[in-house]
Parts: C-alpha cells; sequence; structure tokens
C-alpha cells in the first residue's frame, strides 16, 4: 500500500532519543483508512486491515513489540526501516492511486481473520468477553469440534491459541516424543509419517491430530511434516486438555442399563444467585427415545397440576429448553399395581405434555388421522377418570382447549399445472398420469425431469413429493423416456421474462412498495411451519410431508433477487436505470425499517449480481449518498464471519421480524451434516437442541403480529398486485448478455 508523501499522517518522529523516519501511531493509521472508503464502517474494522498487513511485514511495529492497536503505539512500513527512501515516480503513485480500492476491498476481507488470530494469540487472562465469543463463534464452524458440547467449546476458548510455522518440511513433533499438544489445522496440510513405512496420511484443513497421545499418557506415535508453506493450527496444550475432559467427565452423569448408556446428562452451570428447581439441574445430552421422554415426564412435568418448576416455569424452559427441544425434533429421534397419587401423578404429566406437545407443533398435529384418533380417546379416557377419580379437573380443562383445535383443520390446497394432482403427488404419480395423458409407451423407462431456465436438468426420484412448489422461477417439469434425457432443452418461454403486471414501478411510491411486499412476505412467512425446516434438511422423503409453504417462501426470496436485476437490465435509458438504482436501494432501506430482513437481503444480493455491478456508468451517475447507504447494506450482509454482521444486527431486533430465511436453511444444515444423529446407539440431542434453537428463531420472529402503519394511500390495488406478481427473469447468461448490451464492454 502506498501512502502520499503529502499526507502528514507518516513523519520523522524522535522515539527514546532516536530519529525514527516516516512513521504514523495507530490512531492516525486508523483515521486515514476511514478517510479513504465508505465502506469502512468502524475504527474496528480499520484496525483489522492494519493488522492484516503487519501481520505479512507490510508495516510493523518502531519496536517490534505490538500487535496493530488503535493507539499512540507508532508504525512504519517496512520500506522505512533501513533510512531514507526515494520516492516512486509518477507513473507508480498513479497505478497505486487507481488501484487502492481493490487493494482496501482485499483488506476488508482479510481484516476480521487477522483480528481472529490476534485474539488467540493473547494469554487467556488477557481476552476479553467480546474476545472470547469472537472465538466460540469461529470453534462452532469447526469439524474437529463438531462432537463437543458447546459448553465444551465455550471453555476452550479461553485456552485455545494460534500457532503458525511459514516453510514446508518443519516437523511439528517426532515419533517417540512426549505428547504436550492437541493441534486442528486451520490452513494448509501435514503428512502423518511412520518409521520403516514413510507417509502414511495425509492431513488437511479442518483435521486434528495428536489426541491420543494426551488421552492415553503416550508418547507420540507418528512423526508430523508440514506438508505446504504457511500452515495454521489452532492448539490447545495438555494441561488444559485434561482439565476440561476431566470437568466435562465431572459434570456427566450416565444412566446404564444392561452395561450400556441409556441416558446421558450435563450438569447446567448457573449462577449460585438464580433459584432452580432440582429437576433442572441438569440437562440432556443423548439417551434412546424411551429413556428422555421418561426422563422428560419425571423432571419437566411434576405431576402435581403443575409444570416442573413451578413458577419459575418460563424463566426455567428458557435457560434449559429441554421440553421444547424434545417437542420439536421429535419427529427426528424416532417417533404394575401402583398407589392412586402416582396413578394421577402419570396421568398429569401425560396431558401436560399432550398440552405442551399441541400447542408447540399446532396444525400439523391434526393432519396426522393416527393423532387425531389419539387425541380423540385420550379426551374420552379423561372424561372417565374424572369421575372414577374424582380428580384431574385441570388437566380436563386443559384437554377441552386441546380438542378445540380441532375445529381449525384444514385442507391442504392444490397447484395446478397440465394435471390436476395434489402438491404431495409423488413422483412416481406424476410420471404415470403424464405418460397416459400423452400417450406414451409403457414399455419405456420414463423420467420425471424439471428443466431450468439456464438448461440444467434434474431428475426427480419417484418417491420426491412437493415437486410443483419446489421448481426454480422459470422452471418447467418434462416426462422423458430415460435415453432421451440429453435432449432436453429449455423452452424459449423460459428465457424470457415471467408474466407479471405491465406497469412503471417509478409510478409508485417506494414506501407504499415496501409496505405492501412486508405485508405480502409476512403472510407466506407466517404459513410456514417449524417442521418444514426439518423436511427440508433431512429430505422431505423421510416423512412422506410437503414442505409446500417454505417453498413458496424460498422462491419468494429469488423472485425478488432476480426481478430486481431483471428490471435494471430492460431499462435501456441510462438516466432510468439510475433513477431505478436508486429506488431500489431506497426500497431497500424501508423493508429494511419494516424489518422485512429476507426482502432486504433479496434486493441487495439482487444489486450485487454481476448483471448490475458491472453497469459502471451507471453506478457512477449515481448520487454518492446512495453509493454509501448501498455499501453499508452490502456489508451488513456479507457472508464472512459466519454472515457476522446480520447477525448482530439481527439480534438487536424485536418482534415481527421477517428473516433471511435461506441463512436459517444453511443454519440447519450445517448442524445436520456436521453432527451424527446417533453417538453408540443413543439419540444426539445436542444435537436435537441445535436443530431446535433455529427453529425457534422462526417462533420469536412472529411471537408478535405484525402492526404496520400504512403509508398515505395513492394506488393501493395496482401496488398489491404488481408485488404479488413481479416479471423476471433467472437466466443468468441472459441477463449478462441483456447488461453488456447496455453497456459493453470498455476496451
Amino acid at each position: 500500500m502506498y501512502v502520499p508523501a503529502q499526507n502528514t499522517c507518516l513523519k520523522d518522529r524522535k522515539v527514546s532519543g532516536r530519529l525514527v523516519r516516516r512513521c504514523a501511531p495507530g490512531t492516525e493509521l486508523v483515521d486515514w483508512l476511514l478517510s479513504l472508503s465508505s465502506s469502512i464502517h468502524t475504527r474496528a474494522q480499520a484496525a483489522g486491515m492494519w493488522q492484516a498487513l503487519l501481520e505479512e511485514g507490510v508495516i510493523s511495529h518502531v519496536n517490534k513489540e505490538q500487535p496493530f492497536k488503535d493507539k499512540c503505539f507508532l508504525y512504519r512500513f517496512w520500506q522505512d526501516e533501513d533510512g531514507p527512501t526515494t520516492l516512486p515516480p509518477l507513473e507508480d503513485v498513479a497505478t497505486a492511486e487507481e488501484q487502492i480500492q481493490d487493494s482496501l476491498g482485499t483488506l476488508i476481507h482479510r481484516g476480521p481473520d487477522a483480528v481472529l488470530r490476534m485474539i488467540l494469540r493473547k494469554q487467556s487472562h488477557e481476552r476479553t468477553p467480546d474476545d472470547l465469543e469472537t472465538i466460540y463463534e469461529e470453534l462452532l464452524h469447526i469439524r474437529a469440534l463438531s462432537h463437543l458440547s458447546n459448553s465444551v467449546k465455550r471453555e476452550l476458548s479461553s485456552v485455545i491459541v494460534f500457532e503458525a510455522h511459514p516453510r514446508a518440511g518443519t516437523v511439528l513433533f517426532h515419533q517417540g516424543d512426549e505428547g504436550r499438544s492437541w493441534y486442528i489445522i486451520v490452513r494448509g496440510s501435514v503428512d502423518v509419517v511412520i518409521h520403516g513405512k514413510g507417509t502414511v496420511n495425509t492431513l488437511h484443513e479442518g483435521d486434528d491430530f495428536g489426541k491420543l497421545a494426551l488421552i492415553n499418557d503416550a508418547p507420540r506415535a507418528a512423526t508430523i511434516v508440514l506438508r505446504e508453506n504457511n500452515c495454521h493450527f489452532l492448539r490447545v496444550d495438555k494441561e488444559n486438555f485434561n482439565r476440561i475432559l476431566r470437568d466435562v467427565e465431572a459434570n456427566t452423569v450416565r444412566l446404564k442399563e444392561h452395561g450400556k448408556d441409556v441416558l446421558i446428562l450435563e450438569k447446567i452451570n448457573t449462577p449460585s444467585k438464580q433459584l432452580f428447581s432440582s429437576h433442572f439441574k441438569y440437562t440432556v445430552m443423548a439417551g434412546t427415545a424411551q429413556k428422555m421422554l421418561e426422563h422428560l415426564l419425571e423432571t419437566r412435568l411434576d405431576g402435581r397440576g403443575t409444570m416442573g418448576g413451578g413458577d419459575n416455569f418460563i424463566v426455567t424452559s428458557a435457560q434449559d429448553p429441554f421440553l421444547d427441544d424434545f417437542l420439536l425434533t421429535h419427529i427426528v429421534i424416532d417417533s404394575a399395581n401402583q398407589d392412586k397419587e402416582f396413578v394421577l401423578a402419570c396421568k398429569r404429566r401425560v396431558i401436560q405434555f399432550v398440552y405442551r406437545w399441541v400447542t408447540t407443533i399446532r396444525q400439523p398435529v391434526f393432519e396426522d388421522d393416527v393423532a387425531v384418533e389419539f387425541l380423540e380417546d385420550l379426551a374420552s379416557e379423561l372424561e372417565s377418570d374424572c369421575i372414577q377419580w374424582n380428580a384431574l379437573q385441570e388437566e380436563a380443562s386443559l384437554m377441552h382447549h386441546v380438542m378445540s383445535q380441532l375445529r381449525r383443520v384444514y385442507c391442504a390446497d392444490h397447484t395446478y399445472c397440465t394435471l390436476r394432482l395434489p402438491v404431495d403427488t409423488p413422483a412416481e404419480a406424476i410420471k404415470i398420469v403424464a405418460a397416459e395423458k400423452l400417450k406414451m409407451r409403457s414399455t419405456d423407462e420414463l423420467l420425471l425431469v424439471e428443466v431450468k431456465s439456464n438448461g440444467e436438468r434434474v431428475t426427480f426420484k419417484d418417491n420426491d413429493i412437493s415437486i410443483p412448489t419446489a421448481l426454480s422461477l422459470n422452471g418447467r417439469i418434462f416426462v422423458s423416456p430415460k435415453d432421451h434425457l440429453d435432449a432436453l432443452t429449455c423452452l424459449s418461454e423460459q428465457e424470457e421474462p415471467t408474466q407479471g403486471i405491465d406497469a412503471d414501478i417509478e409510478l409508485f411510491s417506494t414506501k407504499e412498495l415496501a409496505y405492501y411486499m412486508t405485508l405480502f412476505d409476512w403472510d407466506l412467512f407466517w404459513c410456514v411451519h417449524e417442521y418444514e425446516l426439518l423436511y427440508h434438511t433431512f429430505g422431505r422423503h423421510h416423512f412422506g410431508q410437503i414442505t409446500a409453504n417454505l417453498d413458496v417462501f424460498l422462491r419468494r426470496f429469488n423472485e425478488i433477487q432476480f426481478w430486481v436485476v431483471t428490471e435494471i437490465c430492460m431499462t435501456t435509458s441510462l438516466s432510468k436505470r439510475v433513477a431505478l438504482l436508486r429506488k431500489f436501494i431506497k426500497l431497500a432501506a424501508y423493508c429494511k425499517e419494516y424489518q422485512n430482513l429476507n426482502a432486504f437481503c433479496a434486493i441487495v444480493m439482487g444489486l450485487s449480481n454481476v448483471a448490475v455491478s458491472r453497469l459502471s456508468l451507471t453506478w457512477e451517475k449515481l448520487p454518492s449518498k446512495f453509493r454509501k447507504l448501498y455499501t453499508e447494506f452490502e456489508s451488513l450482509i456479507d457472508p464472512s464471519r459466519n454472515h457476522r454482521a446480520y447477525r448482530v444486527s439481527v439480534g438487536k431486533l424485536q418482534p415481527p421480524v421477517v428473516p433471511f430465511m435461506p441463512l436459517l436453511l444453511k443454519d440447519m444444515t450445517f448442524t445436520h451434516e456436521g453432527n451424527k444423529t446417533s453417538l453408540d446407539g443413543l439419540v444426539n440431542f445436542e444435537k436435537m437442541h441445535m436443530l431446535a434453537q433455529t427453529m425457534r428463531t422462526i417462533r420469536f420472529c412472529r411471537s408478535r403480529h405484525l402492526v404496520l402503519e400504512p403509508p398515505s394511500p395513492k394506488s393501493e390495488g395496482e401496488v398489491k398486485s404488481y408485488i404479488s406478481c413481479l416479471r423476471v427473469i433467472d437466466n443468468q447468461r441472459v441477463l449478462t448478455s441483456m447488461s453488456q448490451k447496455l453497456e459493453p464492454r470498455r476496451s
């Protein structure tokens, strides 16, 4: 990075009696970066960028003692370390100034990783709560730690350290050495070498090694050699490794039957001042479905007519959401002579459990004929028990509330194409009906295929369901003999815009557009059931259930995103295109204000599509305040650090919120693929808890009804019709071609 000579930031200064050429304090270097680009929003972000340069040797502390700090410590560029230097020629200066914005963009992305490495180099006692949270969020996404509970990851956050080695061939440790550390590869790869056998394995990013020697207190079983330059590792030293694992075992209770674990509990660490029921001292980590249900009934539902935890139920449920987790994920898990008081207590627990089940899950309970039959039988038995035992009146009231929900059952809508079939019709049935209608030979091996607008072909499995709602925006369903699959091409109409309302968007008030878009999107979001996230993540065919509402909501995200690109690329006038670009940025701002984050992210991603971002003439004529606003929006949806900027922003919001649904599904998929559902024959309930946490986000977002102050109505009917039927081209090749015709590449 070149700093102009006329910049007063770099000066000759006296430090401890000696002259240090062209140096500057960290505070002034941060000020200078902030003045260069509106993409740099905070001092912490700028400090991270300087830390990245310090790591790479571009700058250094004048005494080589400090990482980069936004303080009065002095730093200088490496060119100035050896005394006076000649200034570069003007041509080099001009080139550097042309490239500086690209360089800043690269540094913006490198900064967070450099800050993380700096934090990991700190001693444990020097790490702040924010430091620990940053490390913890990083550990959540490391494959080698996926089997550990979140409480263990939090403990590791305070002791794990960063280690780097620059040269390939470096030996990290030798076979036979004492085991002193456990390593996780963050960047690069290593060879595992054994005497007499040579290289027996190669480990890559995300893999770990060195654990067995610590667990068994044995010498190293192999030599580890760096396979490439600049390898980075996370390291946990032996003392901390043993302490944390020993503490895990001390806080773990294992219930065994016939010599095998059937339930594993972990102690809940709570502040000493906080009072909880004794039932809530442990939470479930793993267990058989039967034992987990027994534990739930015995501890979370106390059998005395109240929920476990008494008056503190709501508080303790938030602290230990085991009951909620079980109810939200039980579809994944698989689905006596006693005295009077014990029998009544058991009956109370069952009714309380059923009540929580129905109020948590709602509609899907009544869509299952077996569940409805069970509820009707249970209600009948409870009515008889009330008379026989002269008790259970409160439970009868709860059951009456449950049965009243039966009147709200609705039939699933059908989706129509050329065939009239239910949404849950499997692909095989659609294929057979279509073949009969089209009079195709039954002897041919037929396939049901989606052909997308870009020509991509997706073959459906026979047991796939929700076929129509799962189609891409301009996708079409084809039935074809297997040997004709390669001949399938998209229809010409698929490369054209979908049929939308023919209207000039500039005639509509931007705030009115955002208002009705939010109402429309909220209705779609409200229809999505939490279970649909599980069906989508694990596969609909495993449950025989549709995800039509989720499919439609996800389709809406893609529709808005490509609508933005389509409208801009179809606007041939430069001045109108600039006005439209400005309008979309304002629309994103209003959607953000209304907390419609799904539409906000879709609009911003549409504006960052290459077909739009390459329109340099259009962007150059955009007023600077709108460019700055767009840059802020772009940084908010930046995917780096696991979408940290978005998550921090959303964490400050109160419901109602229309969330960025693709990110929630990404979280579900990451949890599912990174954690086994069963461990040694036990249900991995830690995984169920993580899945339920994401599902609870949906519940939180709509825990309050959407009530918005309507803008002054100008064209309500037209706007509502327009936003419900947008014209969209989703073929990137076509959009890019249209963009290049608008503004050909500069030679």
